[in-house]
């Protein structure tokens, strides 16, 4: 008897293996991921698979149905961008022919926009303080959406100044993300409510782990005001973006829009409310006719599990001539970015990628590691940052820059709903690597030889998290 339970138990490991070899036999580097976890957690790691590895692809059709209104609104917007001619200064900025000019020009791409007005943040301070003006100043309407919001005195002030212009007759609306918001409670979200703010919860935990959605969380950060300003970049709402935490001084980037971008913000913005809460914010208020306060070009780029951001920073990487510099909290790069550094640094481009020295989650930072070795060996420099945690997210190759809340890792690629912005030459490229420049000073160079001598131990759990990696 005991020898039949063995064979049971034996065939049924093995046929859970093979269940995920064969649904997995495109991705193998997912399929490796899972079989370390099948092996490691037998059975349970199937029922885990059974709930978070659904490809995205199975809910498209619904998305395009429920997204499908939005379409004409687009369109609209799309042609207003052309009318002003802005995509004339993307081809005068960018290589004829090369990779990353036919991705920005792809049918699936959003206009570039002319005549904007971009302010940097680097810390959360003076990014809210600006956030929370631009609040006090609206008449129309307040959109709002983040990943994370928190209960504490950041959060609790945020919601006092909605509430007092939800008072005063501004429309004000909320959506925040399942997973990110786990933890708040209702408590904090009832003034909201008793004040007719209308709120959205984006895949709320119970209703997609039913629905086999919870790998697909929205990571914006959006803030639109009257449709004439607006905020994105890496910054949620709690205590520990304004460096008060155990985490200590705070880097992030985080941007302020005046002009005809912020129409694009808005758009994203609606198309999530879109889908949430099954209305369509097309009234012409939402979307003005924007005047043109600054000369800065601006592309903003949504993206998601159904439109990716992987061939982006693909071109983005590949195009580059002579530079190419990057912050990123998280530092996990599939093979096939993994390889266009590589040929990048071949190609004699300076590479420098700023990580932080002490990370928040352990296991990712050990992934990115293990990455480190094979490319310092190609002459990429890689840099630990030591003045608190940097939770910037920046790539600059050349001239153009891209930042906002996607981070450089697989989740961000193609699991999350992101929100970037490109920026072609002008101040704000400028700004942002003047920002870049100050960080290495704030960091440590890591030399090749030296990281060779890193513990085994250290080694081992880098070997571990590097074939989990494709699954965070």
């Amino acid at each position: 008897m005991p020898l039949l339970w063995i064979i049971l138990t034996l065939s049924a490991m093995i046929g859970q293996l093979a269940f995920v070899l064969a649904r997995e036999y495109c991705r193998p580097h997912k399929a490796v991921a899972w079989l370390v976890i099948l092996y490691l957690f037998p059975f349970v790691g199937l029922l885990f698979y059974g709930f978070v590895a659904q490809e995205f692809s199975r809910f498209l059709p619904q998305r395009k149905r429920d997204l499908g209104p939005l379409g004409p609104l687009k369109q609209q917007l799309a042609d207003r961008s052309r009318r002003g001619g802005s995509f004339d200064p993307l081809r005068r900025s960018l290589h004829r022919g090369d990779g990353l000019h036919a991705v920005l020009q792809s049918p699936l791409s959003l206009p570039v926009t002319s005549g904007n007005e971009v302010a940097v943040y680097e810390e959360g301070n003076a990014a809210f303080d600006a956030m929370f003006e631009a609040i006090s100043s609206a008449k129309h309407h307040i959109h709002i959406e983040f990943y994370i919001l928190r209960d504490d005195a950041l959060g609790r002030h945020f919601r006092d100044m909605l509430i007092r212009k939800a008072r005063e007759g501004v429309k004000v609306r909320l959506l925040y993300d399942g997973i990110g918001c786990c933890r708040l409670r209702k408590s904090y979200l009832k003034p909201f409510w008793e004040a007719g703010i209308e709120i959205g919860c984006f895949a709320p935990l119970l209703r997609t782990l039913l629905n086999k959605q919870i790998n697909y969380r929205n990571h914006r950060k959006i803030l639109v005001v009257d449709g004439k300003v607006g905020f994105i970049g890496g910054l949620n709402v709690g205590d520990e973006y304004l460096g008060k935490s155990a985490m200590g001084d705070w880097r992030d980037t985080h941007f302020r829009i005046h002009g005809e971008a912020v129409l694009w913000i808005q758009y994203t913005f609606a198309e999530d409310w879109m889908w949430v809460k099954r209305e369509l914010l097309k009234d012409p208020e939402y979307y003005p006719v924007q005047p043109d306060p600054g000369n800065e070009f601006v592309q903003i780029v949504k993206s998601g599990p159904d439109e990716t951001i992987l061939e982006l920073m693909f071109a983005f990487i590949a195009s580059a001539k002579n530079r190419l510099y990057m912050e990123t909290p998280y530092f996990v790069p599939d093979s096939g970015i993994l390889l266009a550094l590589k040929t990048a640094a071949m190609r004699g481009v300076d590479i420098r990628i700023v990580i932080p020295a002490n990370p928040d989650t352990k296991l990712v930072y050990w992934a990115s590691l293990s990455f480190v070795q094979e490319l310092l060996e190609v002459g990429i420099r890689f840099y630990l940052y030591r003045k608190g945690f940097i939770h910037a997210k920046v790539i600059i190759s050349d001239d153009v820059a891209c930042s906002g809340s996607a981070n450089m890792d697989m989740r961000s690629f193609t699991g999350q709903f992101e929100i970037s912005a490109l920026f072609f030459g002008g101040a704000v490229v400028e700004r942002l690597m003047d920002q870049f420049y100050r960080d290495l000073r704030a960091s440590e160079e890591i030399a090749l030889q030296e990281f060779e001598k890193r513990p085994l131990a250290l080694k081992r759990k880098e070997i571990f998290a590097r074939l989990l990696s494709p699954l965070f």
